[in-house]
C-alpha cells in the first residue's frame, strides 16, 4: 500500500532517455511532454517539494480545483 503523504493528489511522473516526461494520476495516463519542455519541467520537478510538485503536475494536466466546486454543485442549472 502506497503510503500519504501531506499534500499528496495522486501524481507521479516517470522520465525516459528520449526526453519525455510522462505524467500519470492515480496511476492512468494524463499527459506527456517530449523535447525541451520535457527537460524544464523535469528539472523544475526534482527541484521543488513533494507538495509542490504535486501541484505543478495539477496545473499541467488541468486537473485541479478551481475553489468553486461546491458552489457548482448548488447552483441553478445543475439542480434539475
Amino acid at each position: 500500500m502506497k503510503e500519504s503523504f501531506a499534500g499528496d493528489l495522486g501524481f507521479e511522473f516517470v522520465t525516459f532517455k528520449n526526453e519525455t516526461l510522462e505524467i500519470y494520476h492515480r496511476r492512468k495516463f494524463a499527459t506527456r511532454f517530449t523535447g525541451t519542455k520535457a527537460v524544464k519541467l523535469q528539472s523544475q520537478l526534482e527541484t521543488v517539494s513533494f507538495a509542490k510538485q504535486q501541484q505543478l503536475m495539477a496545473r499541467l494536466t488541468g486537473n485541479y480545483k478551481r475553489g468553486s466546486e461546491r458552489v457548482a454543485k448548488t447552483h441553478g442549472r445543475n439542480c434539475r
